[in-house]
């Protein structure tokens, strides 16, 4: 198969270069969006045949295999630069055998940057389009100094700007550029964010978000354990922060992409985890509801988005192999129940995955998690690795507990 994608901004009266129009004239099958179909149909030829790119995407496949047969090429339109979150991507990855060429034009960032003046090649863009939070969550806690931001009609500069306004991200502008390259309807406008969380917006649209002239916001290696709210005032249900720092040395985060939280309370390893490593997708797991607003007003306080919460007991929540397998997992608390949780945990660890938990010898507890831990790594075979013992001050001693498949 051979496809030629052709780049293509909003503007009604396109340009094309002489080789791009000679392709057109000699084209038989043609393909696009319905917008890309607008623009473009007075220039293809009387007979041309021409295919929507609609979901299902596979109806749209098929016809490209029917339609190949009988022309040497398909001629398809896509907007801006077709390898820049684009359609070219798409077909490479469907067709790996086809033969593309792309005549790309300038993506809408790029358009938006050229109205604005703004050099952009220190720009990290992130794609919203049919896409969840996560990518945008962490470049905001990277806090990168520019981001340039693909929307949808759920992913509107509006729900941006409040989703940044709602986790403490204030220290930016937000640049809209709406449909971009139609002289008579493109518009370029600057907002706060707080102007912007109320505005209405025409599709389609992008937005680049810089920062405020004012000094950066530092943070310190390790949240002040005060910073946290906490369970029913309780100082001694949160994991402190030296110990928060062990435990996620011991979890290997850099290397590892999907935290497992179980037992999270207050969520501190969690936030602390999500801010060191913004690149994690972590899921966290607690039994008590009444610890979901707790994390939840945390993650605000600490300006973390993004960490997805399960309330109820860990050994009945529904989980499917056909999410991201956990390759680090730690049991912050386990109700007696830890072989359980460590065979449940197995079921789903990737195989270079690992599984740390904390155990306090303390006179009162009656629940030996160091016996129950080796008792449980013994049975299901797994591999300890060197425990780390450590007292924090008057703090009753702790022993960090790592193990692998």
């Amino acid at each position: 198969m051979k496809f030629i994608v052709i780049g293509i901004t909003d503007n009604p009266q396109p340009w094309f270069s002489p080789e791009v129009m000679e392709i057109i004239k000699v084209g038989r099958v043609f393909s696009g969006g319905k917008r890309h179909h607008e623009i473009v149909a007075p220039l293809l030829p009387k007979d041309a045949q021409w295919i929507d790119i609609t979901v299902p995407l596979s109806s749209v496949f098929d016809n490209y295999q029917v339609s190949s047969v009988k022309c040497q090429s398909i001629i398809v339109f896509a907007s801006g630069d077709p390898l820049f979150f684009g359609f070219a991507n798409t077909l490479k990855r469907e067709f790996p055998d086809a033969d593309i060429k792309v005549y790309p034009t300038f993506n809408s960032l790029q358009m938006l940057a050229h109205r604005l003046l703004m050099p952009y090649h220190d720009m990290r863009i992130v794609s919203l389009t049919g896409r969840p939070w996560p990518e945008f969550d962490r470049a905001l806690i990277e806090r990168l100094p520019k981001i340039g931001v693909l929307t949808d009609k759920e992913h509107t500069p509006a729900a941006i700007a409040l989703r940044m306004l709602e986790y403490g991200y204030t220290d930016y502008t937000i640049h809209v550029g709406e449909h971009l390259g139609n002289p008579d309807r493109e518009h370029i406008t600057t907002l706060a964010l707080e102007e912007a969380s109320n505005r209405a917006f025409e599709n389609p649209n992008c937005v680049i978000l810089a920062p405020l002239p004012a000094p950066p916001k530092e943070r310190a290696l390790g949240l002040p354990d005060s910073s946290f709210a906490l369970l029913d005032g309780r100082e001694k249900m949160i994991t402190k922060m030296p110990i928060r720092l062990l435990t996620l040395q011991a979890l290997d985060l850099p290397r590892k992409h999907v935290l497992w939280d179980i037992g999270f309370c207050t969520g501190s390893v969690s936030i602390e985890a999500r801010l060191l490593f913004p690149h994690l997708h972590i899921e966290a797991f607690e039994i008590r509801p009444e610890c979901e607003a707790i994390i939840q007003e945390n993650m605000h306080r600490h300006g973390v988005p993004g960490i997805n919460i399960h309330i109820g007991d860990f050994l009945e929540t529904p989980l499917s192999l056909g999410e991201r397998l956990p390759d680090a997992v730690f049991i912050g608390g386990h109700g007696g129940r830890l072989k359980e949780i460590m065979e449940k945990v197995l079921t789903f660890l990737a195989p270079d995955g690992c599984i740390v938990m904390n155990s306090v010898k303390a006179p009162k507890v009656t629940t030996d998690s160091h016996r129950l831990w080796d008792e449980a790594c013994a049975e299901l075979e797994l591999r300890q690795e060197q425990p780390l013992h450590i007292q924090l001050n008057d703090n009753h001693p702790i022993t960090i507990l790592k193990c692998r498949r």
